[in-house]
């Protein structure tokens, strides 16, 4: 389905991948910018180049170097993950369509993510992880057109992703914004503190938060 209208949060395909926008600059040529799912590579594209996708029961896709397949038919565990598709936010939530957040408490039919968001269970779907038996493969499009070579790379992917809470972070390092789609690269390390290109400071341990920040450059030349 092409788009006549891309709204923030939508999956699409372009150039046959899975990716989500993250967000619209109306003023700029390419104006969609969003990033692939299963690795989080950003790309801005125009909105004829996309395709939309609407997520079904049993949808299986790749989000950083794991396999997790979409079930409306579970409910949410502790530190499980959902997928928020009919956001209908409290005014002090922070969240929005189709947006992925782990799960901390469950009160009664609402959870509260690690980013103490409380969601309502009508507002989203359960991710269970791991390519189940039944379900759809939809991070490609058109599985026909997938190379021998992007198989082999999608098996690697897990194991070039998986340096994140095991490590500290160095100079060079560049890691990406789960809430914004933004890249930043480390600067200076300095005790517990972290300070990034754009100038902001973080403490180590917030750096390491996988549900806020994850690993997508490691510069392997300065090693603290």
């Amino acid at each position: 389905m092409k788009l006549l209208q891309v709204r923030k949060g939508q999956f699409v395909y372009y150039n046959n991948e899975l990716h989500k926008v993250y967000t619209i600059n109306p003023l700029a040529k390419k104006s969609v910018h969003m990033y692939r799912v299963k690795d989080m590579e950003q790309v801005t594209s125009k909105a004829e180049e996309i395709t939309l996708h609407k997520l079904r029961h049993m949808d299986a896709f790749m989000l950083m170097g794991k396999w997790y397949t979409i079930r409306e038919d579970l409910e949410p565990e502790i530190d499980g993950y959902i997928l928020v598709t009919k956001p209908d936010p409290e005014p002090m939530s922070h969240y929005g369509l189709n947006e992925f957040e782990k799960v901390e408490q469950i009160e009664g039919r609402t959870v509260v993510t690690a980013r103490q968001n409380p969601i309502k269970r009508k507002e989203f779907v359960v991710l269970r992880e791991g390519l189940e038996e039944g379900s759809r493969n939809i991070a490609y499009q058109d599985l026909s057109k997938v190379t021998e070579s992007q198989v082999a790379e999608d098996a690697k992917l897990a194991a070039q992703l998986s340096r994140t809470q095991e490590i500290q972070p160095n100079i060079g390092d560049i890691y990406l914004n789960l809430h914004n789609g933004g890249r930043s690269m480390v600067v200076a390390v300095m005790g517990d503190d972290v300070w990034l290109g754009h100038g902001e400071k973080l403490k180590i341990e917030d750096l390491l938060d996988a549900d806020h920040w994850t690993l997508v450059y490691v510069n392997t030349e300065f090693v603290l």
